[in-house]
C-alpha cells in the first residue's frame, strides 16, 4: 500500500480515535501520543492492511490494546513510586491530622461562642447531620430561618477562625 492509499483509507478516523484515546487515558498529550503510535503501527503494516475488511474497528481495537498497555505500564511505574512515597505519606498524613483535630476542635469552640440559636441549627446540621428538614421538626423553626441561621453561624466561624489562625 502506498502513502497516498494510506491517508485515504486511514487518516479519516483520525478524530474518532482521539476521542477514543482521550476517554481511556482522560489526557490529551497521552491520547496524542497513542493515536500516532496507532497510526506508526499501521503504516509498519500498510502491506498486512490490504486483508482488512473493516479498517475503522481495526484501527479501534488497535488503538484501545495500545491504550490499554500503557495504561498497564503506567499504573505498575505508578504502583512503584507509591510505594517509596507511601513512608514520606505517612509521615505527613500524622501531621495533617493533628492538624485536623485542631482546627476541629477550634471549630467546635467557636460553635459555643455562637448565639443560642445558630449554635442549635449548626450543631444539629454539622454534628449531628441532621437534613433542614429534621432540623425544622425539632426546632419549629421553618427552612428559610434555619439556612439564614447557617450561613450567619458559618460566616462567623469562618471570620473567627481566620482571626485566631494569623
Amino acid at each position: 500500500m502506498d502513502a497516498e492509499s494510506f491517508k485515504r483509507m486511514y487518516l479519516p478516523y483520525h478524530q474518532k480515535l482521539y476521542r477514543i484515546a482521550f476517554r481511556l487515558l482522560g489526557n490529551s498529550c497521552d491520547a496524542e501520543d497513542m493515536v500516532q503510535e496507532a497510526y506508526l503501527k499501521l503504516w509498519n503494516k500498510r502491506e498486512e492492511l490490504i486483508d482488512i475488511r473493516n479498517p475503522e474497528s481495526f484501527c479501534v481495537i488497535l488503538l484501545k490494546n495500545i491504550c490499554f498497555d500503557y495504561l498497564r505500564s503506567t499504573k505498575n511505574e505508578t504502583e512503584k513510586q507509591n510505594i517509596e512515597v507511601v513512608g514520606k505519606a505517612n509521615d505527613i498524613s500524622l501531621i495533617n491530622e493533628i492538624e485536623i483535630k485542631d482546627e476541629l476542635n477550634c471549630v467546635k469552640q467557636l460553635i459555643t461562642q455562637l448565639p443560642e440559636k445558630q449554635q442549635e441549627v449548626m450543631k444539629l446540621r454539622h454534628l449531628s447531620e441532621c437534613s433542614i428538614e429534621e432540623i425544622e421538626h425539632i426546632t419549629g423553626l421553618n427552612a428559610i430561618n434555619i439556612r439564614v441561621l447557617i450561613s450567619r453561624a458559618r460566616k462567623t466561624i469562618r471570620e473567627q477562625f481566620n482571626i485566631l489562625k494569623q
